[in-house]
Order: C-alpha cells, then sequence, then structure tokens
C-alpha cells in the first residue's frame, strides 16, 4: 500500500501533457521499430523496382531520423510517407504533433516531392488544404536535395513564418495587422488539432 500511495503522490504533480508527448516518443520508436523491420524484410521483393537513390533515402531517414520529425513509408506504396513533426520549442507550434503525407514522383528526384499537412494549422505559408508554400518545394528543387532536407525545412518553416510570402492570404493579412494575436491563435489551433495527432 505504501508503494502504491507513493506512486500516486509521484504521478499527481505532473502536467497530464507530459503523459502525451512521453506516449508520442513511443510511438515514434515502435513506429520506427516497426518500419525498420517491414523495410528489410521487403526490400529484396517489390522494392527492388524502387530507385537505388530511393532506398537509400530511404534507409538513412530509418537509421539517422531527425530530431522531432517521423517518416515512415507506406507498406503498400513505399513512395509514400507518413510524416509525423514536433512542433518546435518556442514557436506557436510548440506541444503539438503535427500529420503530413509526402509522395515521390515518378520523377523524383528531378521533380520535387509532393508534400501537405493532415493537421488543421494556422501558418500564413500553410493553405486549408494542408498545401505548402516552400521554395524548394517549387522553383528551387534540385536533385541534389532529398526528402530529409525537405522535412527539415518545413519543421524551420513552422519556427519561422514568413507573412511576406504567404499560401494563405487571410492568415498572412492577420500576421501583419497583429503578429501577436496572429500567434495565439496558432498557439489555439495547435491545442485543438495537433495535440492529439
Amino acid at each position: 500500500h505504501k508503494f502504491l500511495v507513493r506512486e500516486t503522490v509521484l504521478l499527481k504533480p505532473l502536467n497530464p501533457f507530459f503523459y502525451f508527448i512521453s506516449l508520442e516518443k513511443v510511438r515514434f520508436s515502435l513506429n520506427f521499430l516497426r518500419t525498420i523491420f517491414f523495410f528489410i524484410d521487403s526490400i529484396s521483393m517489390a522494392n527492388s523496382n524502387l530507385p537505388r537513390r530511393i532506398i537509400k533515402e530511404t534507409q538513412r531517414l530509418l537509421s539517422e531520423p531527425a530530431p522531432g520529425i517521423s517518416a515512415s513509408p507506406s507498406e503498400e506504396n513505399m513512395r509514400y510517407f507518413n510524416v509525423m513533426i514536433l512542433g518546435p520549442t518556442q514557436s506557436p507550434y510548440e506541444g503539438g504533433v503535427f500529420k503530413l503525407e509526402l509522395f515521390l514522383p515518378e520523377e523524383y528526384p528531378m521533380a520535387a516531392p509532393k508534400v501537405r499537412f493532415l493537421t488543421k494549422i494556422y501558418h500564413p505559408n500553410i493553405d486549408k488544404l494542408g498545401r505548402i508554400c516552400l521554395d524548394i518545394l517549387k522553383d528551387k528543387w534540385s536533385p541534389a536535395l532529398q526528402i530529409r532536407t525537405v522535412l527539415l525545412s518545413i519543421q524551420a518553416l513552422l519556427s519561422a513564418p514568413n507573412p511576406d510570402d504567404p499560401l494563405s492570404e487571410n492568415i498572412a493579412k492577420h500576421w501583419k495587422s497583429n503578429e501577436a494575436e496572429a500567434v495565439e491563435t496558432a498557439k489555439e489551433w495547435t491545442r485543438l488539432y495537433a495535440s492529439g495527432a
């Protein structure tokens, strides 16, 4: 009984969000292990049709995941990735877990990956359909860039919204006219839509 009482006392003061973030980290880890075992098992079969470039990039994404980013290929289509990005600290998106989808077209790496947010987000460079205004996804794309580069750039975009190059005009206007209020709205959307991703 003493053990149970002590356990209760230790757990009670912790913020409930601590448990959510801890569970998300466990989910990231389990997802990573599940995917890497699947990838190893299947690479010699259906995946043999994938270009070597995609195989190597996928291996690196799984073996060296970027902090705060999880990207795992679909079992049905290895060109389709399920992505999760943790909101960067000291940003309006801190504490959020954002789901994205990333697809590598047949022309990749001569053509950029197709990426969009699945989680609703209040951001001047992301529209209501989840499309992202990022130069390396458009005219600044280069075959030298990789999936990892794209995901890190999206993560950086969450840290530094740019209302001067908007995709959502209304949000950009809000950001420019009253940044403090827009930031609070972004935080509220993060609590509403990205806390249970």
